[in-house]
This record gives C-alpha cells, sequence and structure tokens, in this order.
C-alpha cells in the first residue's frame, strides 16, 4: 500500500486545565501509548503522527490551521480523554478544512469497580468530553465521523482504517486532473454536468483535450516498446486464434498496444489520472481503445466512456480507496435483464472497457467487429466477473448538488456460457430484490454507467458522501420502494434551501 505512505494522519488529546499538571501528565502519555500502539500493531494505510495535548483554544486553532496548510497531513484524529470545554474548539473547527475524526475510547478496558475514585473520573472521561465535543461538532455541522470502541480492537481499527482511505482518497481528489479525449456522447444528458461546479465541490479539474494531441502521442511511440508490451499481453492473457502470432488479427494487436502506450504516455506527460472516450470522436486512432482501457483502468487510473468525466473521476477516487484491496472495481453500465421467474439477473457489462480487476479467470485477448466507432475490429479483454458482494454507484448532477446513488448487489456465477458475446461481464442480483432495486434506481435518476466495487462496502460510500458533504441515496437490502421515494422528495426540500 505504498501509495499512502507519502500521507499521514494527527493524533492528539483534548483536554483542559481544570484537572492539574498530574493529570494532564497522564494524558500525554496515554494518548502517546495509543499512538504508538496504532502505528505498530493496528496495521493502519496512513502513518499516525502524535501531537501534543490541546489545552487552550490558541492550541486548538494553531493546531488546525498546520493541518490545513501541511500537504501531508490528509485528517486529524482527537480523542477526548477528559472533559474539554467546547467553546474552546469553536475558531479551530470553524478554520479546519481536513477531515476530522473523533477516537471514543478509554485508556483502560474495564471499570476498576473496587478501587475508581474520583481521580480516576476526572482522568477517564471520554464518555462526558465526547458528547461535549459531538454538541459542538453538531452545532457548528462540522461532517465528524465517530470511531467507538476500546483502542486495542480490531474492529476499532477497521473503522479507522476506513476513515483513512476514505480521507486520502478525498485528499487525492483534490488535486486530480481530468483530461476528455472528446466530448460527451451527443444528445445523452447523464453523462453531462457543471465542471465549474465539480471542481468546487471535489477539487478535480476536467479539460478537454483534441483527439489529435493524444494521436500524435500515439504515433511517436517507438517499436521496440509496442513489441515488449505486446509481449507482456502474451504473458498475462490467453489469445484467440486471431489475435496470435501470423493471425489475421495479429496487427490489430500490435495498434492496440500502440493506443494503449500512446494514452498512458499522455496521461503521465500531464499529470493526468482520469480520462475519457467517445466513439464519435477518433479521428486518426485505428480503434477503439479497449484494451487500454481496461488495463489502465487496472493500475489504477480512472475511465469514463462516452466522455462520462463524473464516473471517470468517481473511479479514480474509489480506485484510489481500495489500494492493495483483494478485490477489484470497475466502470460498469448496466446492460440487459433475464426476467427468468426463478432468477431476476442483470447483466453489468459494457462495449468494450470493463477492469480485469474484477475477473475470475485469466482474460481472452480477441479481437472482433464493433459496428459503433466506425474503425477497424479494436482489442479487449473477455472474462467473467468473481462472485460475491459487490456495489454499485453513480454520481449525477442535479442541479442544485451532487448525488450519489448506491446499490448493494450479489454477484454471481455465469448461469451460461456467452459464445457470441464478446466483452467481460458481470452477472448480479441486485438488493433488496430486482424490482425494488430497479425502481428505485430510475427513480433517483441514476446513470446507466456507474463504478462497480467488490473491494469495498458501504461505509466507505456513506463516510465519502459525509466527509464531501453530498447527498447519498442507498439501496439495499431494507430499501423500501415508498419510503425511498419519500427520501427523494424529503431530500429535494432540504436542498432547495
Amino acid at each position: 500500500m505504498t501509495v499512502f505512505n507519502e500521507f499521514e494522519v494527527w493524533f492528539f488529546a483534548g483536554s483542559q486545565h481544570l484537572y492539574g499538571p498530574k493529570t494532564l501528565q497522564q494524558v500525554e502519555e496515554n494518548a502517546k501509548e495509543i499512538a504508538s500502539y496504532f502505528n505498530q500493531e493496528a496495521n493502519l494505510p496512513v502513518k499516525i503522527v502524535y501531537k501534543p495535548t490541546v489545552t487552550r483554544p490558541d492550541e486548538i486553532t494553531s493546531l488546525c490551521r498546520e493541518a490545513n496548510y501541511n500537504p501531508k497531513c490528509i485528517g486529524l484524529i482527537t480523542w477526548l480523554h477528559t472533559f474539554s470545554p467546547s467553546k474552546m474548539w469553536i475558531e479551530g473547527l470553524r478554520i479546519l478544512d481536513k477531515p476530522l475524526l473523533q477516537l471514543h475510547t478509554q485508556h483502560n478496558q474495564t471499570i476498576p469497580w473496587n478501587d475508581i475514585d474520583m481521580d480516576f473520573m476526572n482522568l477517564n472521561q471520554t464518555a462526558h468530553g465526547g458528547r461535549e465535543f459531538g454538541f459542538i461538532c453538531a452545532r457548528m455541522k462540522i461532517p465528524t465521523s465517530v470511531a467507538t470502541g476500546y483502542w486495542k480492537e480490531q474492529s476499532l481499527h477497521k473503522q479507522i482504517s476506513k476513515w483513512m482511505r476514505v480521507s486520502a482518497a478525498i485528499t487525492a481528489e483534490q488535486s486530480m486532473k481530468v483530461v476528455r479525449f472528446g466530448d460527451n456522447m451527443r444528445e445523452v444528458a447523464v453523462t453531462e454536468g457543471n465542471k465549474v461546479f465539480a471542481q468546487m465541490q471535489f477539487g478535480y479539474s476536467v479539460n478537454t483535450h483534441p483527439v489529435s494531441e493524444l494521436v500524435d502521442v500515439v504515433n511517436a511511440i517507438a517499436q521496440s516498446d509496442v513489441d515488449n508490451l505486446v509481449e507482456e499481453y502474451e504473458a498475462c492473457y490467453r489469445f484467440s486464434e486471431a489475435t496470435q502470432r501470423n493471425g489475421s488479427k495479429r496487427q490489430n494487436v500490435i495498434e492496440a498496444a500502440r493506443i494503449e502506450l500512446g494514452i498512458k504516455k499522455f496521461l503521465q506527460q500531464g499529470n493526468f489520472s482520469a480520462f475519457t472516450t467517445t466513439f464519435e470522436d477518433l479521428h486518426g486512432l485505428k480503434q477503439l481503445p479497449g484494451i487500454a482501457a481496461q488495463r489502465l483502468m487496472q493500475q489504477g487510473y480512472g475511465f469514463g466512456g462516452e466522455g462520462d468525466w463524473k464516473t471517470s473521476a468517481f473511479l479514480r477516487t474509489i480506485k484510489f480507496m481500495a489500494k492493495g484491496m483483494e478485490r477489484g472495481t470497475s466502470f460498469m453500465e448496466d446492460y440487459t435483464y433475464d426476467f427468468s421467474a426463478s432468477q431476476e439477473l442483470v447483466m453489468g457489462a459494457h462495449m468494450l472497457e470493463v477492469c480485469p480487476s474484477i475477473a475470475e479467470n485469466k482474460p481472452l485477448l480477441d479481437a472482433q467487429y464493433l459496428g459503433i466507432g466506425g474503425k477497424e475490429d479494436p482489442v479487449r479483454l473477455i472474462f467473467q466477473a468473481k462472485p460475491g458482494p459487490s456495489i454499485n454507484a453513480s454520481l449525477i448532477d442535479m442541479g442544485n448538488r451532487f448525488r450519489l446513488v448506491t446499490n448493494t448487489l450479489e454477484t454471481v456465477e455465469q448461469p451460461h456460457a456467452l459464445p457470441k458475446l464478446p466483452v467481460a461481464c458481470a452477472i448480479w442480483k441486485p438488493l433488496p430484490n430486482f424490482r425494488t432495486s430497479i425502481e428505485a434506481w430510475v427513480a433517483s435518476g441514476a446513470a446507466h454507467h456507474s463504478v462497480y466495487t467488490q473491494a469495498l462496502d458501504m461505509e466507505y460510500f456513506r463516510l465519502y458522501a459525509k466527509l464531501r458533504n453530498i447527498e447519498l441515496l442507498v439501496i439495499d437490502e431494507d430499501t423500501k420502494i415508498e419510503q425511498f421515494q419519500k427520501e427523494i422528495q424529503w431530500n429535494d426540500i432540504l436542498y432547495s434551501k
């Protein structure tokens, strides 16, 4: 997980001078012990940096200001070891623009029933101080996360780890650059959006570069580099007969490799983390980028088809959160249904661009006809997704706000072979059931494009929406369509102000 090595989270305790120097010294020692334990034993993705206990308004404000301007700091964890009057925190919280987590724990695991006295009570007041801190955060509408439990418990470490991953992804998102090769697919509504509004909300910038600029980079790729990449393909994938050496589509493989190298070089030169393509603008490219988009997604880049820059950017963010996890994340599209009475299913796929990080088996590399785009037969990787719990997420622009819609899924084994469908796909049962899921997704306005992940659970999306202060609609095993539609109406009233 070296991607997180450049970051750090600051950890400090909050107290006050009322209890005297002996108590404050113990607070300091306990906080240092917890910080050290987190770094050495908790297997957290981001390093904890201990900061001295704060006891006065100027100390709190100074620490928050310092955190704002430190590029390595992705967030603050504060522990209200004792009671810390929250009016002291107002100015610091007012200026803080980094994610905040309240660690709601105690140094002792159990109450010392026979020995407890007022000294113990004055020192171990998380139950007391945490509520005071919670009030001021609620009063100031600070999107604070709370991790509750004994500090040596793995369940608590998992809460902190999720918050760290989301905070790191948000930090990376603020400097993200998205390049659009061509515009959005003509006449499509949901892939449009206000790019200035998005930059104000999320921090990333979205700009278009002519496909001709990309073509210049593609055409300048050295043949030796292309040959090396084709060898890499041969080591990683099964090849169809047509794409093998001396096969009828071998040249298509060579051109696909050249396109992949060209796109990657363009992204690296421009410091872009995500990109879009569109089949309506392929001027100078010999084929629609298929395997290029698939492999670059697997390397962590965001991608959106038909100019869908919102999905591209969000995919990059979710992939960043999931760095180092076992299962994958991909660009996806709800494509077609199976209405069989015994097992209603959704097939997710796209023309070409599904990330092999979700593949169950070694993908097949093939080049086949694609009527859309009007170019040579594009090369793509064909596979089926691993079965297991999954989530679809769609980020859409509602005009006055961004809405994030999520749906829990159960991806299943592909029930039948697909001998005539040359694309990667995932087959799933949406929760809570087929009808409720589809009706809720459509009612929310969520897009046909989505970010599909098997790596993250719903808590990551809840944290992201909270820290980003955006609307979240969740479709899961508890969803009732009537209540879901009411939630949409309530949110419309809330965000109309």
